[in-house]
């Protein structure tokens, strides 16, 4: 696991003055991206306050030597695989050194605050995009309580069934429909079949939902036909996003007997655009939950003292919604919930190790979910399905609309923040989409 260093120290401020306090990117984050200025290529940089580190151009100063060169020049390009491909020794290096650069009481700091717009561009003026090009993506089914709330709809008396305390649910989803933060999600047409109709009509999803999830970035792979030992897992992981595995809920009902979700969740998925690394998430790993009496101990290949001990994430989550009338009254989007990562049954180590368990083969900027991270009460819960128990008992808004599903013009907007005392707060930046009409 990550150690603690002088990059975490919550006292250490930047001379981009924008990064102290900032509620996502102070300097004691760092995390990677692909951003786009005003008229240039996409490109790859750091955020750091309202502002995004151009680390081409700070690799093409010379402002990095021996490791940390070795990363920058990895991350240079127009997608962060490279830099995904290497160890984790060498984006330690490029992290520590990136702290050193941007330090207020750093020895460069005159020198490399002298490159003013060269060097740093303002966020606002950038366009974001994904952070690598995505091989794979899987969904994990991680949450408990939404596996949980999500069964006792629909299996009363049997809620979970008798597997998912052994395995780490799965499936294969599509990887060319994930997007960055930002922008419209298309109503999906599809089958629909509910249970007041005879047969299955074609049409719009009618019941479209959001659930929350927190994005795995996989960086070092596994050959085909090899596996990924528990205690090594969490070194195949180069970073963490917010995401958003949008739902078409009816039509899932319909197509998912016997093989699973397939139109119902392969038109979109949105990510965060910024990986937040494991380093920067240090201080906030936390023991995994003990599992309840009479929940049996995970099978060996799963089961690691080190990861059992410090291989979650304690990881504040929020949903917000902002409705097409509140937007037009120009109000804010409002909390419909929240939960914490801290209540994923499974740790990112198991599922990297799961994964590759039967030989498959992982690859840099392969893309798991975890699966929607619900809590056990209404407030905490992670998509609608569950709030409104499956649409039957609609969510009552400040405004006096209601909501049973999502409606055109809705925009979902997730938020993270970790907080431990004695570090710095770190967030993720925005995962935000705006549902528009069917085509």
């Amino acid at each position: 696991m990550t150690s603690l260093d002088e990059t975490h120290d919550q006292n250490r401020r930047s001379w981009v003055a924008s990064a102290n306090g900032h509620p996502d990117f102070p300097i004691q984050n760092l995390p990677f991206g692909i951003f786009q200025p005003h008229g240039g290529a996409p490109r790859s940089g750091v955020a750091i306050g309202d502002e995004i580190l151009d680390l081409k151009e700070a690799f093409s100063l010379g402002l990095f030597s021996g490791l940390a060169r070795e990363a920058a020049e990895a991350a240079s390009g127009a997608t962060l695989n490279p830099l995904m491909a290497l160890g984790s020794a060498a984006r330690v290096a490029l992290r520590a050194r990136l702290s050193a650069l941007l330090d207020e009481a750093g020895a460069e700091r005159t020198k490399v605050e002298g490159y003013g717009t060269v060097l740093l561009h303002k966020a606002v003026d950038c366009i974001l995009h994904l952070p690598a090009r995505i091989g794979d993506y899987t969904d994990f089914y991680a949450g408990i309580n939404h596996a949980t709330n999500v069964g006792r709809l629909f299996r009363p008396d049997n809620p979970l069934l008798p597997n998912y305390k052994y395995v780490p649910i799965g499936y294969h989803g599509r990887a060319s429909s994930v997007r960055a933060s930002g922008g419209a999600v298309v109503r999906p047409n599809g089958q629909r079949k509910p249970a007041t109709e005879e047969f299955p009509s074609y049409g719009p999803s009618r019941n479209f939902d959001y659930e929350l999830e927190l994005g795995i970035w996989i960086g070092p792979g596994n050959a085909l036909g090899t596996t990924v030992p528990i205690a090594a897992a969490d070194q195949h992981i180069v970073g963490y996003c917010l995401l958003n595995d949008w739902s078409a809920r009816d039509i899932q009902g319909w197509e998912y007997q016997p093989l699973g979700p397939f139109l119902a969740k392969n038109f979109h998925t949105t990510v965060s655009p910024w990986l937040v690394t494991p380093e920067a998430l240090a201080p906030f790993r936390a023991a995994q939950a003990p599992r309840p009496d009479g929940d049996p101990r995970p099978l060996d290949y799963l089961w690691d003292d080190g990861d059992q001990a410090t291989g979650a994430l304690d990881i504040a989550l929020e949903v917000l919604l902002l409705t097409a009338g509140r937007r037009m009254a120009g109000e804010e989007p409002i909390r419909i919930g929240g939960s914490n990562t801290r209540e994923l049954y499974w740790t990112p180590a198991q599922m990297v190790a799961h994964h590759a368990s039967g030989g498959c083969n992982l690859g840099p900027g392969d893309l798991f979910g975890s699966g929607t991270i619900s809590g056990t009460t209404t407030d905490s819960f992670g998509s609608l399905l569950e709030i409104t128990e499956g649409g039957r008992k609609p969510l009552a808004l400040p405004s006096g609309e209601t909501r049973r599903f999502l409606e055109d013009g809705d925009e979902v907007v997730f938020r993270a923040q970790c907080r431990r005392e004695g570090f710095a707060t770190i967030g993720f930046g925005e995962c935000r989409g705006r549902v528009v009409p069917a085509v």
